[in-house]
C-alpha cells in the first residue's frame, strides 16, 4: 500500500514554502509520493483567487524537477466549497493507499472546526508542520514532522508582486518568470 502525503491549498502562487515542507515530510515519513492538490474554492477563504489554468499551470512549472510529487486536481473538478472530508472519501475509493494530509500549525488550531473532523479522522492521518506564532498541540491525532522555519506565504508574494517588490527566492524561478509574463496581482 503506497503512503501519499497531500499538501492542499489555493497555491496562488504556489512557493518555496510549499516545495520545502512538501520535501521535509516525503523524507521524515519515507512518503511515496506528494500529491499537491489544488483547492477550487476553499471554505476558509473569501477572496477570489486566480483562475484554475493558471494555478495548475504555476503548480506544473514549480513541480516539473521533482519525481515524486505531482498535480491532485480532484477538487477542480467538483462544484462547490472543497471539503477535506468529502475529498478524502472520494480518493479512499479510487485509490488503495494511506494518506497523510499535511497541514501547517496555523490550521491546526481550525480543526475542531473542520467539517465532518471525526469521521476525517478515521480515513487519513494529520501531519502537521510548524509555523511561527503558532502550536501544534491539538486533542486531534497529529504527526508533528520539523522542518526548516521559511517564513513565506502566497499573500506575501501577491502583495509584493502587485508592488512591484522582491520575489526572488520565494518562488521557484519558472513560477516567476510566469507570474511575470501572464501579469499576474498586478
Amino acid at each position: 500500500m503506497k503512503k501519499i502525503g497531500i499538501l492542499g491549498g489555493t497555491f496562488d502562487p504556489p512557493h518555496n514554502g510549499h516545495l520545502l515542507i512538501a520535501h521535509e515530510v516525503h523524507k521524515a515519513l519515507t512518503l511515496d509520493e506528494v500529491w499537491f492538490m489544488p483547492t477550487k474554492i476553499p471554505p476558509h477563504k473569501e477572496r477570489e483567487v486566480t483562475g484554475e489554468k493558471n494555478r495548475i499551470a504555476m503548480l506544473e512549472l514549480a513541480l516539473k524537477n521533482n519525481e515524486y510529487f505531482s498535480i491532485q486536481p480532484i477538487e477542480l473538478h467538483r462544484e462547490g466549497k472543497s471539503y477535506t472530508y468529502d475529498t478524502i472519501r472520494l480518493l479512499k475509493e479510487m485509490y488503495d493507499h494511506d494518506f497523510y494530509f499535511i497541514i501547517g500549525a496555523d490550521m491546526v488550531e481550525y480543526l475542531p472546526s473542520w467539517y465532518n473532523i471525526d469521521e476525517l479522522i478515521k480515513l487519513l492521518t494529520f501531519v502537521g508542520v510548524g509555523r511561527a506564532g503558532y502550536s501544534n498541540e491539538t486533542s486531534y491525532p497529529l504527526l508533528h514532522v520539523s522542518t526548516p522555519m521559511f517564513e513565506v506565504s502566497s499573500t506575501l508574494i501577491r502583495e509584493r508582486t502587485k508592488q512591484k517588490g522582491n520575489t526572488h527566492m520565494l518562488v521557484p524561478y519558472q513560477v516567476k518568470q510566469y507570474i511575470e509574463e501572464n501579469r499576474l496581482y498586478e
